[in-house]
C-alpha cells in the first residue's frame, strides 16, 4: 500500500482539482509533496530504528500512515491535502527498508532469496497497480477512496504486525544532525527543480538554476561531511562496500526505466489511442504479472546455486530488448503488442530486483541492513524523479520539433498528394480542414516524442549493463548460514 500510494492519486487528480479548488499546476503538489516528504525521510530510518527499536517505529509508521490515509480522504482544501499527504509521505519512508530488514533477518541465508520475491513483488508490483486500483475507485466510487482503501488493509496489516513482528536491540546512536539537514536540503532542492523546471524552461529561469546550484552545493557538503565527519549519518563501512556501491547505481535505473515508463504510458494510451482510463490501467498489468511470474522464477534459480549477477545482467538485456521494441510502436497497433511488450519488460525487471538485492546485502552485516535498505530506496527514489522529470520534459520538447518538422512538408502542393479530399476540403471549408490536418500531425509528433523517450530508456538499460563486472558473487548459502551462527544471529 506505501507503494502503491505513490502512483495510485495519479488518475484522480482531475477530478481533485475540482474538489480542492487547485489549478493544474499545484494540483500536482498532492504528488509531490508524498514523495519528497519520503525521500528526505527515508535516511532518518537507521537512527530511528536504533533509537526507538524497530518494531515500535513500524508500528507507529503504520499507525500514521492510516491516520494519515484517513486525513487526506477528509480534505477539502489543498492545503490540508498537501499537508496529510508530507504526514503520509514521512510514515511511509519507514516502511520500506524496516520491511526488507525483518525478512532478511527473520529467514536464514538458504531461505532469503524466496522472501526477497515475496517482499519484491509488493515493491514492483504496487507502481503499476496505482493506476488500475485507483481508476477504478474514481470511477466507481469517488476519488477519495483512492486514500480510504488504506484503512482496512492498514488496521489488518497493524493487527498482524503486532502479534508476530520481532523487534531489533536498541543501540544508543548519535544523530547526526548537520549530515541529515544538509542531505534534506539537497533531496527537496532536487525535487523542486524538477518539478518546476519544465513550466519555467528549465535553466533558463534563475528560480532552477537557484535550486540546482542549492542542490549540487549541499550533495557535495554531505558528501566531504561523510568522508571527513566524526559522527557521519551513514557509518562508512557502506561506502567500502562494492556490491552495495554499485547496486546503487542500479537502483537508480530501475528507478528511471520502471517509473518512467509507467509515467509515460497511461496518456499516450487514453491521449493516441483513445482507451478509457480503466481500460489503460488494464494493459499494464501484464507487465505486473511478468515481474511476478520472475521474481518467483529468480527465487528458484538462485537457491539452486545459480550465479545471481548472471540473472541480473539478463534481466538487464531482457529489459533492453522490451524497450527495443517499444521504439518501432505505431499507432496502428492492436494491443496485443501492449500486452506481450509489457510481459517481457516485467519480465526482466523482475530478474534484475530480487538478485540485486540478495547480492547488494551479502555482504552486509546485520547491523548495517537498516541503513543499507534506506540508501537503496533512496536512490530508487531520486531515480523515479529523475526519470520522470526527464522524460516528460523531452517528450514536451521533442513533441513540438517533430511538429515543426512535420508541418514544414505540409504544402499546397503536398496536400493533394496526401490525400485529394484534403486539398477539396482547404478550398471549401478552410480552416475546420486545417484544424483537422493540424491535430494529425501533432498525434504523429507526440508519437514521435514517446518513441524517442523510449529509446533513450533503452540506451541506459543496456549502458550499464557492464557494471555486473563489478559485482562480487556471494557466498553460497552454506557458507554465509556458519558466518551467521557464529555472530549469533
Amino acid at each position: 500500500m506505501q507503494i502503491l500510494d505513490s502512483t495510485i492519486a495519479n488518475v484522480a487528480l482531475p477530478h481533485m482539482q475540482t474538489a480542492l479548488g487547485a489549478t493544474a499546476d499545484t494540483v500536482t503538489w498532492v504528488l509531490t509533496s508524498y514523495i519528497v516528504a519520503s525521500a528526505i525521510a527515508i535516511p532518518l530510518t537507521g537512527w530511528l530504528s536504533d533509537r526507538l527499536g524497530s518494531r515500535r517505529l513500524f508500528l507507529g509508521s503504520v499507525v500514521v500512515f492510516v491516520l494519515a490515509s484517513m486525513l487526506c480522504g477528509l480534505a477539502t482544501s489543498l492545503s490540508q491535502m498537501v499537508a496529510f499527504r508530507i504526514l503520509q509521505g514521512v510514515a511511509a519512508a519507514f516502511m520500506n527498508p524496516l520491511s526488507q530488514t525483518v525478512m532478511l533477518d527473520i529467514n536464514p541465508p538458504e531461505r532469503q532469496a524466496k522472501a526477497m520475491s515475496i517482499w519484491g513483488m509488493g515493491i514492483m508490483v504496487g507502481p503499476i497497480m496505482g493506476p488500475v486500483l485507483g481508476g477504478w475507485l474514481t470511477e466507481s466510487y469517488d476519488w477519495r477512496w483512492v486514500f480510504y482503501v488504506n484503512l482496512p488493509i492498514g488496521v489488518a496489516c497493524f493487527a498482524i504486525l503486532w502479534a508476530l513482528l520481532p523487534s531489533r536491540p536498541i543501540r544508543r546512536r548519535a544523530f547526526d544532525l548537520f549530515g541529515f539537514s544538509l542531505l534534506a536540503i539537497a533531496v527537496a532542492s532536487l525535487q523542486l527543480m524538477l518539478d518546476r523546471g519544465q513550466s519555467e524552461d528549465w535553466f533558463r529561469s534563475w528560480e532552477v538554476l537557484l535550486e540546482a546550484m542549492v542542490a549540487l552545493a549541499a550533495a557535495w557538503m554531505f558528501c566531504v561531511h561523510l568522508f571527513t565527519g566524526k559522527r557521519p549519518m551513514f557509518d562508512r563501512a557502506l561506502l567500502r562496500n562494492r556490491n552495495l556501491l554499485t547496486a546503487l547505481g542500479f537502483m537508480l535505473v530501475i528507478g528511471v526505466v520502471m517509473m518512467a515508463t509507467m509515467a509515460l504510458l497511461p496518456p499516450m494510451l487514453q491521449s493516441l489511442f483513445g482507451y478509457p482510463v480503466l481500460d489503460a490501467g488494464l494493459l499494464l498489468v501484464p507487465r505486473g504479472i511478468g515481474v511476478v511470474i520472475s521474481m518467483g522464477v529468480a527465487g528458484q534459480l538462485i537457491g539452486r546455486g545459480v550465479d545471481p549477477r548472471l540473472l541480473v545482467g539478463t534481466g538487464l538485456l531482457i529489459a533492453g530488448f522490451s524497450l527495443w521494441e517499444m521504439t518501432g510502436w505505431t499507432l496502428m497497433m492492436g494491443r496485443e503488442h501492449f500486452i506481450v511488450t509489457g510481459l517481457i519488460q516485467g519480465v526482466g525487471l523482475g530478474l534484475v530486483f530480487i538478485p540485486l538485492n540478495l547480492i547488494a546485502f551479502a555482504t552486509l552485516g546485520p547491523e548495517h541492513r537498516t541503513d543499507g535498505s534506506s540508501l537503496l530506496n533512496l536512490f530508487r527514489n531520486i531515480g523515479s524523479s529523475v526519470g520522470i522529470s526527464v522524460v516528460t520534459s523531452l517528450l514536451a520538447r521533442n513533441t513540438q520539433a517533430s511538429h515543426q518538422e512535420l508541418g514544414g512538408h505540409i504544402t499546397a502542393y503536398s496536400m493533394g498528394s496526401i490525400d485529394p479530399s484534403i486539398a477539396g476540403a482547404v478550398g471549401d471549408t478552410g480552416q475546420a480542414a486545417l484544424a483537422l490536418l493540424n491535430a494529425e500531425v501533432t498525434r504523429q509528433a507526440a508519437m514521435i516524442a514517446f518513441l524517442d523517450d523510449f529509446k533513450l530508456m533503452m540506451i541506459l538499460t543496456l549502458a550499464v549493463v557492464p557494471l555486473v563486472l563489478l559485482l562480487r558473487r556471494p557466498a553460497r548459502a552454506g557458507a554465509v548460514k556458519i558466518d551467521a551462527d557464529a555472530m549469533g544471529h
